[in-house]
């Protein structure tokens, strides 16, 4: 990716698991993985995945901060191959539906990732 950054919101850097499921144009899930979070905030996250996802995928993303789970629903903004090593896929995933709850967990999360790293 090149040019400047469109974002809306600042992403932090963030090297969880999660777990993700596909979703066919129905809704119904057809195939699960894991993926790493490479960073995250509260419109997107960016995942490093074995397999590349098109543009436009739908998925169901669990997402695990502190003791909490949090799931959201999300779509494929854009994917390539990564960077740093060819043979796996970096996708850029655009939040669509979370819960209130799920919200206020995946802010906490933002708040607690910034005063680790002494960006108050």
């Amino acid at each position: 990716m090149s040019g400047a950054d469109k974002r809306e919101s600042e992403r932090k850097p963030s090297l969880n698991l999660l777990d993700y499921v596909l979703l066919d144009p129905e809704g119904k899930p057809y195939n699960r993985a894991m993926a790493r979070t490479l960073n995250v905030s509260e419109k997107g996250i960016l995942l490093e995945t074995h397999m590349e996802i098109p543009p436009g995928q739908m998925m169901l993303i669990t997402l695990g901060l502190d003791d909490d789970l949090v799931e959201i629903k999300g779509r494929v903004t854009h994917s390539e191959c990564c960077r740093t090593d060819a043979e796996k896929c970096c996708a850029g995933i655009e939040f669509l539906e979370m819960t209130d709850n799920d919200r206020r967990v995946l802010r906490r999360y933002l708040r607690a990732f910034n005063d680790e790293n002494g960006k108050a």
